[in-house]
């Protein structure tokens, strides 16, 4: 074989490649999926957990001659535990570029705000975060 070059056929995917960050009120995860057919991904919410799944398929073997096969195809998944404090019923995801980008709020309660202090006359506000 060329180039030491495997069958199409026999490589599964090993990861999904992500970042995972925080921007003001809510968390946002990015996901590579280049390749991937949009109407395949998957994102899913249960007990706590953010289930990304996706499908790649390789060109059908037949007549195909592999040079090179770097890139898997097959099924991706990846899971992410969400804990406390997630706004689960909005958590929203976009397709573009090869580019999974899902956008999951924090609940109101897991919101930084305000609250007055009562010091014998005068009253002050100070800020508490929760975690």
């Amino acid at each position: 074989m060329l180039l030491g070059a495997s069958s199409g056929s026999g490589r599964v995917p090993r990861f999904m490649p992500m970042d995972l960050y925080k921007v003001d009120d809510r968390y946002i995860l990015s996901a590579d999926l280049p390749g991937v057919d949009p109407g395949s991904i998957d994102v899913d919410v249960d007990r706590g957990t953010l289930t990304l799944t996706a499908h790649r398929t390789v060109p059908e073997s037949d007549g195909v001659q592999w040079i090179s096969s770097d890139r898997f195809a097959g099924t991706f998944r990846r899971q992410v535990s969400l804990g406390e404090g997630i706004d689960v019923e909005n958590i929203s995801a976009t397709y573009d570029n090869g580019v999974l980008s899902v956008m999951i709020p924090l609940a109101e309660r897991a919101k930084p705000r305000k609250i007055d202090i009562a010091c014998g006359e005068s009253q002050r506000s100070i800020e508490t975060h929760s975690t």
